[in-house]
């Protein structure tokens, strides 16, 4: 409200010269003497903190010489009859609220200023008794309740301020009786309610500011009948409905704010009446059809921002007459067709933003004409074809964003001369070839990413180390040579599934900025730098899988260290894990998987005081001795839930996120011989997966106090004794998998009351007895219980010694094929806990790429558990599954 603001600053510098006026001219001193009394009892009512401003008020009626007249005072101004005509106590430290206020006493008042103070309390109804006021001004305070109706009778008020403060209710309909307003500012309340259809009366408004509130309702048309309108903004409310086509009646209009509703409809081919307009902000709504043509006769424009709508159609040809355009902003809509040529004749414009659309064809050649652009996003559509060669001919060209599209060719040798870089986005997309080395060096590059390309060449020896980049995204390309070295201000460094080969140079350990770094999936090998370790006092993400290190792990982790996320997986490293990794106090995921590491499970972990830990898999090693109880019971990631309790971690994925860059934690898992992957690891479940190890002895109890856990696997051990009644307590768990052990006794019938047990395994065991069949346990086939000679009854063939008769048919609600449906689907998908390969560490679930379908019951599980997070919003990948196999 720049206007506004500015107008503030003239009216005190008059008012100001007003006061001084005053010190000069004799005064009667009968009319002041009532004012001076009125005025010091209302400071008497203020807080002491108000003392500061307005103790010379007390001090000058105490005076010798005095005669009780306020027109000396501070922030007072009177006329020459003696009578205070103006108060402005702006940024006067004012404390208290105006209940004491000597509304009746001030008559001749015209002009009043409390802004920027700490009033409080309520705006009283007596404020209609300053029945010459011309300008109020009561913002940035701390006033509550309604704006009184009794301000409709301040008949010549011009300007009304009241903004920032904590007004509620609706703005009154007598406001539409003061015809001589010149501006209303009320934005930044909490107002709700229409917008009153009075507003049309006041013909002689030329600005109205009532964004940032609650309001709702529709846009009432008799708006339009203000015609000395100027600046209009009620963006940030909850306005529903169309744009009145009224307003195109707002012929004197410069400024059209109405972003941030939800306004529907389409956008009034009448607005183009308005070609005074240099701002039309109708973005964030639900405005839909196309872009009017006509809106290129607004030749004034200047801003022109409609994203976040569903407008759909193309971008009008005739949109390249608005020559003044400083800004166009389209993105987030269902816009199609190519990019208009004539944009090239917007020579002034400084930012280009057709992002998330559904554009198509070749960028075309004359945006290079664009000398004064300095962002230019394009990306998430589908254009196509190769760069253009001039694009940042005009030297200012900051920011390029064009991912995601289906653009091809290579880097044009040109764009070594676009020096202004500093944000450079090219990924997802088919370009090939090299790139010129030598735009990753200018001086003011702070970002590059360039991911998922075909992209090809090594890179210097050097790499980025004598730039400034922050952010290195340069995965899924085609790159070969030595690893390049990030620079000393990296932060975010990814060059993951490549072909980089080689040693990783000890030189690496100079990027001390480092929070994430990447590099899994090529062709790296030997030892890693013994410095790495130490980095792990600002890195919080190292991912070096899938690659050919050898030797030992480095064995310093820093005490202090932030690592998160440490996955050194399918590698050669071996020897035994360092125990240093105890100074690893926030790590959450750990993977070591498929390596040649040695030794006993580290139950060195348990020493750690609390561990976050959702998902614990160690999986398919050759870990012997008791299960590691003084881990489990220091998982108090999986302790919540406990009567209803709610964990406070509220977060949907599992992510790190660097100053630009989101990081999302995944792992790969083999899964009865197939490569599952876990793209994106959610933070609402809670898993443990022991199995393919040589484990023994009983099943500790504790286990029953992790009262969140949703899947539990054992298989695949030598554990012995009997199933522990504790398991009751899990009653959020999915899937139990205690197949191929030692366990003997019974199958206890508590289970029973597991009524979201969805995956039952307790075959190849030594349990004996009759099978439970009540509840929950009578919803599992044969394959749940077989190999376990001593069990008897139904779903079993065998009959128990006391059965007289046959067992009835199981699942007599269910036919026979459906039951040996339900059983091979579990075997042909792999669905369950799993037999996964390595040591993982890690949080939650995750959404799976799978090589294969996905289980019905099990993708139902996951839509359940959405559900329950409150938190469940359409994902863009529809293949989904638990970890497990």
């Amino acid at each position: 409200m720049d206007s506004s603001l500015e107008f503030k600053r003239v009216m005190s510098l008059v008012a100001a010269l007003a006061l001084f006026t005053t010190f000069v001219i004799p005064l009667p001193a009968h009319a002041s003497l009532v004012e001076a009394q009125a005025l010091l009892k209302w400071k008497s009512s203020l807080g002491n903190h108000s003392v500061t401003s307005l103790s010379s008020w007390i001090h000058d009626a105490t005076s010798s010489n005095s005669t009780m007249s306020p027109c000396a005072w501070y922030g007072i101004s009177c006329n020459q009859a003696g009578s205070a005509i103006g108060i402005i106590l702006t940024s006067a430290y004012v404390e208290g609220t105006l209940d004491e206020f000597p509304f009746s006493s001030l008559s001749h008042l015209t002009y009043m200023d409390l802004g920027i103070n700490s009033l409080s309390g309520h705006i009283p109804p007596q404020i209609s008794l300053l029945s010459n006021l011309t300008y109020l001004d009561l913002s940035i305070n701390q006033f509550m309740g309604n704006i009184p109706p009794q301000i409709g009778h301040l008949s010549k008020l011009k300007v009304l301020h009241l903004v920032s403060n904590e007004l509620n209710g609706s703005i009154p309909q007598e406001i539409g009786q003061l015809h001589l307003l010149n501006e209303v500012a009320l934005y930044s309340n909490q107002l709700n309610g229409p917008i009153p259809s009075s507003l049309g009366n006041l013909s002689k408004l030329a600005r109205l500011y009532v964004y940032n509130n609650s309001l709702s309702g529709s846009i009432p048309p008799e708006m339009g009948n203000m015609t000395n309108l100027k600046v209009l903004h009620m963006d940030t409310n909850l306005l529903i409905g169309s744009i009145p086509s009224t307003l195109g009646n707002l012929t004197k209009l410069t400024q059209l704010h109405l972003f941030a509703n939800e306004l529907s409809g389409s956008i009034p081919l009448e607005l183009a009446n308005s070609n005074g307009l240099s701002e039309l902000i109708l973005n964030d709504n639900n405005l839909t059809g196309s872009i009017p043509p006509t809106l290129g006769n607004l030749t004034e424009l200047t801003l022109l921002s409609l994203y976040g709508n569903n407008l759909s159609g193309h971008i009008p040809d005739e949109i390249g007459n608005l020559r003044a355009m400083l800004d166009l902003e389209l993105t987030t809509n269902q816009l199609t067709g190519p990019i208009p040529s004539s944009l090239g004749n917007l020579t002034y414009l400084k930012s280009l933003v057709l992002r998330e659309n559904h554009l198509s064809g070749s960028i075309p050649r004359s945006l290079g004409d664009l000398v004064n652009l300095e962002v230019l996003q394009l990306d998430t559509n589908w254009l196509s074809d190769s760069l253009p060669e001039n694009l940042c001919q005009g030297g200012l060209l900051r920011n390029l964003t064009m991912s995601a599209n289906n653009l091809t060719g290579s880097i044009p040798r040109s764009w070594r001369n676009c020096t202004s870089f500093v944000r450079v986005r090219l990924e997802e997309n088919h370009f090939t070839g090299p790139i010129p080395f030598s735009f990753v060096n200018f001086t003011d590059l702070d970002f590059i990413d360039l991911h998922e390309n075909q992209l090809s060449g090594r890179w210097p020896v050097e790499g980025f180390s004598k730039t400034s980049l922050s952010t290195i995204s340069l995965s899924d390309n085609k790159f070969e040579g030595p690893l390049p070295l990030p620079s000393p201000f990296t932060d975010y460094y990814t060059i993951a599934n490549n072909k980089i080969a080689g040693k990783i140079s000890s030189s690496i350990c100079n990027a001390t900025n480092l929070s994430i770094l990447i590099l899994s999936n090529n062709s790296l090998s030997g030892c890693l730098p013994k410095c790495l370790s130490s980095l792990s006092i600002g890195l919080s993400i190292l991912n070096l899988r899938m690659n050919s290190f050898s030797c030992t792990i480095p064995q310093t982790f820093s005490l202090g260290s932030r690592l998160r996320t440490l996955d050194l997986s399918q590698n050669h490293f071996g020897g035994l894990l360092p125990q240093s990794l105890v100074h690893c106090k926030n790590l959450e995921v750990l993977d070591f998987s498929n390596n040649e590491i040695e030794g006993k499970f580290p139950a060195f972990l348990g020493t750690l005081p609390k561990l976050k830990l959702h998902i614990l898999d160690l999986s398919n090693n050759n870990f012997y001795g008791p299960l590691p109880a003084n881990l489990i019971v220091k998982l108090q990631g999986m302790m919540k839930g406990q009567n209803g309790q709610k964990p406070q971690d509220k977060s949907l994925y599992m992510m790190k996120e660097s100053a630009r860059m989101v990081y999302e934690d995944s792992v790969k898992l083999i899964i009865k011989g197939r490569e599952t992957k876990l793209v994106r690891i959610l933070t609402i479940l809670a898993t443990i997966d022991l199995s393919l190890n040589s484990f023994e002895g009983n099943i500790p109890n504790v286990i029953g106090h992790l009262y969140s856990l949703i899947g539990l696997n054992l298989s695949h051990n030598h554990l012995t004794g009997s199933i522990p009644l504790t398991l009751v307590n899990l009653t959020n768990l999915e899937w139990l998998d205690l197949s191929s052990n030692k366990l003997n006794g019974g199958v206890p019938r508590e289970l029973r009351d597991l009524s979201f047990l969805g995956y039952l395994d307790l075959s190849k065991n030594q349990l004996t007895g009759r099978i439970p069949q009540d509840k929950q346990l009578s919803t599992f086939t044969s394959n749940s219980f077989c190999g376990n000679l001593g069990l008897c009854g139904t779903p079993l063939q065998n009959t128990c010694p006391d059965d007289a008769q046959p067992p009835p048919p199981p699942w007599s609600f269910l036919q026979e094929d459906s039951i040996r449906e339900h059983g091979s689907r579990f075997d042909r998908k792999a669905v369950g806990i799993g037999y996964a390969s390595g040591i993982v560490i890690g949080i939650s679930i995750a959404y799976i790429s799978f090589e294969i379908g996905r289980p019905e019951w099990l993708g139902g599980k996951v839509r359940s558990m959405e559900r329950r997070t409150k938190l469940m919003k359409k994902p863009k990948r529809k293949a989904i599954k638990f970890l497990g196999g």
